[in-house]
């Protein structure tokens, strides 16, 4: 039995106290790292970025500085270098129409998908932490709301609101989007309502809401992002289908704006199709962006997706290391005889 001299108590490393700073830090920026390594991210984020940039400065993309004013062209003007995209029957440039109106669907995305992101997450945490008749209350409200169509509600709430606004779209966007975020928060945090560390911070005598906020949802941040995405690519779409139909504002700068009037004027058949194709593939590509980076957080919040890969590749190489070895066995053994 050995024992520790002073000279080697001296020098014996302090054994630590608590959880170091340095597994935080990789706690907090592995879902970033994560992030930058996914090909979807990458590709995702990289379209949004073009269309925030021009959104935040159309100046950079086009010289027209009021494109919804009419008749400040020739109607019916076919694409050429003055006009990259023609101008429509009312004699707007399709292409400044079409760059600003980039900044009111980025806004719809982030502020809806945002705040239905919190509603979900106030939801769906707080039912799965409390349990019991609170749990079971909110359940059945979330389930309900969840049943009932979305889109006919959003249209029916949006006809029924008052004069078209965006507040009031978003308004409509929220209190229909949250449902679906709340139930897959609950799933989540019941998962994790009988942690260890979260049994630890009951016995240290911490609040509830200090657990929620500073315990619970830390370990829940991938998977609210992908619900920020999926709900903002909802609102997106939503709300363009709204402006479609008419019950936007009609003297909006928006895509689905000018999908409104490029139906009421009919674009197709007047030869200004680009006022109706143009506006598709900006929500199209929009679309998209968020679906891959949501797709991209589904796969960093899926532990099961990652080791997957790297256990293919380790099992290609054991495949092929018994194969080479007998090789070069019987080749050493051939040059020994």
């Amino acid at each position: 039995m050995t024992t520790l001299t002073s000279a080697d108590s001296a020098t014996a490393p302090e054994a630590p106290v608590g959880p170091p700073a340095s597994g935080r830090r990789r706690g907090r920026s592995g879902v970033w790292r994560a992030f930058l390594s996914n090909r979807k991210a990458n590709v995702g984020f990289g379209m949004f970025f073009v269309l925030l940039v021009m959104a935040v400065f159309p100046s950079l993309f086009t010289s027209v500085s009021d494109p919804t004013a009419p008749g400040k062209f020739m109607p019916r003007l076919t694409p050429s270098g003055g006009h990259l995209f023609g101008t429509t029957s009312l004699g707007q440039d399709i292409w400044a129409l079409f760059v600003y109106g980039a900044r009111e669907p980025l806004i719809i995305a982030v502020v809806a998908g945002g705040l239905a992101t919190i509603v979900s997450v106030l939801v769906g945490v707080s039912a799965a932490y409390l349990g019991g008749i609170p749990d079971d209350i909110i359940s059945f409200v979330t389930n309900v709301v969840l049943v009932i169509p979305t889109f006919p509600l959003v249209i029916v709430l949006s006809a029924y609101a008052g004069k078209p606004t965006l507040t009031i779209m978003i308004a409509v966007l929220v209190v229909t989007g949250w449902s679906y975020g709340a139930n897959q928060m609950r799933a989540q945090a019941l998962s994790l309502r009988n942690r260890d560390f979260l049994e630890s911070a009951r016995v240290r005598g911490e609040r509830r809401s200090y657990i929620i906020v500073f315990e619970m949802l830390p370990t829940m941040i991938s998977l609210i992002i992908a619900n920020f995405l999926g709900a903002a690519l909802y609102s997106v779409l939503a709300a363009a289908g709204l402006q479609f139909l008419g019950l936007g504002d009609p003297n909006s700068d928006s895509w689905g704006t000018m999908l409104y009037w490029a139906d009421s004027q009919s674009a197709l058949e007047s030869g200004t199709a680009w006022w109706a194709i143009l506006p598709a593939i900006g929500i199209a590509v929009l679309g998209v962006a968020f679906a891959l980076m949501n797709y991209a957080f589904d796969e960093i919040s899926n532990p099961a997706l990652r080791p997957v890969r790297r256990q293919r590749g380790k099992k290609l190489a054991s495949r092929l290391r018994p194969a080479s070895a007998p090789a070069s066995a019987i080749a050493g053994g051939g040059g020994r005889k």
